[in-house]
């Protein structure tokens, strides 16, 4: 079943403001709203640069300071709105604002208040409206399953862009960045040991290109990714008190020496190992032991617990009191251990680790029934719990006594949550395999997916979601079900078809003139952004390669790849075609306008000159083809001497509008190809653009055949 026909809830709504509007410590009040809006519609660059000169003090090391009655004087006399009588309503808004600076109540402001305050204020809102966006979702699908067993971890490799999918009974599936697997290879060539071990976890130590293996027999192994052959084990590590059955993995990116491996186990024991030198070894190896890279160390927890290992050291603790520890994870911005238990007591924990002392100060939180997982991100600061009970409760991590929030709406028992920390929006599944969006910023429900994505009933979920590729990987016992989220690329505002080749700027009609790789010329309003007209086909299938503006910016010179110049006025007529490559197709690189002079440069070395000569009826242009010196690629000009012997073309007044002729489709230029088609009366044909410009027209839509602007 598709996500297009899964049901989708989408809930808008605003906090509700506080009752005090004068003072708010959160949010953002309507008054303030208001406030923010009319300042963002209303005042210009120019505005702000008047008022950046009220606030500028005589001498530089002077602060100017305006109190509440004299700032919203200035701001309407550098503004220009008016009086009080007549427009009241701004300075209301202006005193608001002041209020709204003015936080410590001094009665005065300075400049630096006043832009903190706007600039604060408006990454808010934008904040909160990245929080609204609801995410598009492509089809749910379902990747290829090739064995029975139930997996048990998905983690993504950024150093190789690869996803690696490991299983209860010992196999590691190595799938590429397009989702396709590439190989399926086994943990341990030792098959009689597999039927009596299951992996419980898997950790990615991706500093040192290894990963970190839990067994059910309560030992965990290291195996090298970089090997040729297979996974070799490096390092075992044996001895454990417990089966581990969590594992997380942590190391410093300015230090990649530095990393923590935590785990937790059945006897509710959460244990760390921190390395010290992780590039270098994980473990020492014993003395006279085989200096063999693939033979494997055997080393016993008590080693590592007792500090006979110089490059790690442990820490614990069995706060749980025997419940299973269902998750573990180690947060550098908090220096903090997080796990958690399906426990009524002590159900989540925060050991604090103290570097110098090497010990561990631990709070907790309880929640009612115990909860399935959590998450945790250092973006946000707010630790999000699933529970039995059907609700997800925030909570802050130094302030453990009650949760700051409580997400409710789930029928089912929530069994995992994982923070979309770039829009601060949080994933909730539950036990119906119902799957909630929600905005952390005002707590609601923001969408809805009820995709069938397993038709069992009795499934073990895994939960993963790689913001960065916006892939969310839901685990049903041996199936994985993918949801993409779309590419905003597809609604992403395009001037151009294919690529842009060249861009220019006409300052007489405060136009953008671009052109593509498709041979297609675009004027834009710059004001507005607004494109106006659009001529496609140019020079047939031939590529754009430069144009040019004469001196009175009336006539536009495209060169292409074909070895042709063409000459055009503003209204999408073609005046001349100047064959440069008449031995064959030249790719052009310049074109150069000069007072009597068009010079063309190429990729072929060589550079050509043409000379206008006017006369009241017509101009003639003689052209000269001339090899230049140096490096083929955008050779510089040298200036070319005058050449007699020279082939002429008859052209029409480079300088006036010509009369609106009936046959403009003439020369290989086909009528299909002008988008845009001026709609000119015969008198208005005539007249000078640079005294006429198209900014002037009351009726631009009248005017012209305007296409969309993508």
């Amino acid at each position: 079943m598709s996500c297009q026909n899964a049901t989708l809830e989408l809930n808008e709504g605003s906090q509700p403001g506080p009752e005090n509007p004068e003072r708010i410590s959160q949010g953002e009040t309507a008054e303030e709203h208001v406030c923010i809006a009319l300042l963002e519609n209303q005042l210009s660059l120019g505005d702000f640069v008047q008022i950046q000169r009220a606030f500028e003090p005589s001498e530089p090391s002077q602060t100017i300071c305006v109190s509440r009655e004299e700032f919203v004087q200035r701001m309407t006399e550098i503004v220009g709105w008016g009086t009080k009588e007549e427009y009241g309503e701004l300075f209301f808004f202006f005193f608001a604002l002041f209020d709204k600076v003015d936080v410590a109540q001094d009665g005065c402001i300075n400049w630096d208040k006043l832009t903190s305050f706007m600039l604060l204020t408006l990454y808010e809102k934008d904040e909160q409206a990245k929080a609204m966006v609801v995410p598009q979702w492509k089809d749910l699908e379902c990747l290829p399953v090739k064995r029975k067993d139930t997996i048990q971890k998905v983690i993504f490799l950024k150093s190789s862009s690869r996803y690696l999918i490991i299983r209860k009974e010992g196999v590691v599936g190595i799938w590429g960045e397009n989702l396709k697997l590439q190989e399926m290879l086994p943990i341990t060539s030792d098959a009689n040991k597999l039927k009596h071990l299951w992996l419980t976890s898997m950790a990615s130590l991706e500093n040192v290109n290894k990963i970190a293996v839990a067994f059910t027999r309560k030992e965990i192994c290291f195996y090298d990714l970089l090997s040729k052959e297979e996974f070799p084990c490096q390092y075992k590590l044996q001895g454990l008190k417990g089966t581990p059955i969590c594992m997380d993995y942590w190391y410093d990116p300015f230090d990649a020496n530095e990393s923590i491996l935590s785990l937790g186990d059945v006897t509710g024991k959460v244990q760390v190992i921190a390395f010290t030198t992780a590039l270098i070894s994980l473990f020492e190896h014993p003395a006279g032991a085989c200096e063999d890279e693939e033979a494997t160390v055997t080393i016993n927890w008590a080693e590592p617990c007792s500090g006979r290992h110089k490059c790690c050291y442990t820490l614990g603790h069995k706060l749980h009191c025997g419940d299973w520890v269902r998750q573990v994870t180690y947060n550098a911005s908090l220096d903090a251990i997080i796990s958690s238990t399906t426990s009524n007591t002590h159900t989540g924990v925060l050991t604090w680790r103290e570097k110098t002392k090497k010990r561990l100060k631990m709070t907790s939180f309880n929640i009612a029934q115990g909860i399935h997982a959590f998450d945790y991100h250092s973006r946000i600061k707010l630790i999000a719990a699933a529970g039995f009970n059907n609700k997800v409760c925030l909570w802050n991590p130094y302030v453990v006594s009650k949760p700051v929030g409580v997400l409710w709406g789930h029928s089912a028992s929530v069994i995992a949550v994982q923070f979309f920390a770039a829009r601060k929006q949080l994933f909730i599944f539950s036990k119906d395999k119902v799957l909630r969006l929600w905005d952390i910023r005002h707590q609601l429900s923001i969408q809805r997916i009820a995709c069938s994505f397993s038709k069992s009933q009795d499934f073990r979920c895994l939960f993963h979601f790689d913001e960065a590729h916006g892939r969310l990987f839901i685990s049903f016992n041996n199936q994985l079900a993918l949801l993409a989220v779309k590419s905003d690329s597809g609604k992403r505002v395009k001037s151009h078809k294919k690529a842009v080749t060249c861009v220019l700027y006409n300052s007489v009609l405060k136009q953008v003139i671009s052109t593509d790789a498709g041979s297609t010329i675009s004027f834009w309003m710059i004001d507005t952004g607004q494109k106006i007209k659009q001529f496609t086909g140019c020079h047939g299938n031939a590529e754009i390669s430069t144009m040019a503006l004469d001196a009175n910016e009336t006539r536009l010179l495209t060169g292409s790849t074909d070895g042709t110049v063409k000459v055009w006025d503003l209204n999408g007529y073609r005046h001349h075609t100047l064959n440069v490559g008449q031995e064959g197709a030249v790719d052009i690189s310049h074109i150069l306008v000069l007072k009597k002079k068009i010079l063309v440069t190429g990729w072929d070395r060589s550079g050509q000159e043409h000379h206008r000569q006017q006369s009241h009826k017509c101009c003639s242009l003689q052209r000269r083809r001339e090899p230049v010196s140096g490096h083929p690629a955008h050779t510089s000009l040298r200036k070319l001497s005058s050449l007699h012997e020279a082939k002429h073309w008859r052209l029409e007044n480079c300088f006036s509008f010509p009369k609106r002729n009936t046959n403009l489709m003439e020369d290989k230029i086909q009528e299909k190809s002008i988008k845009e088609i001026p709609l000119l009366s015969k008198e208005e044909s005539w007249l000078d653009p640079s005294k006429h410009s198209l900014l002037d027209k009351k009726n631009k839509e009248s005017t012209y055949n305007i296409e969309s602007s993508i």
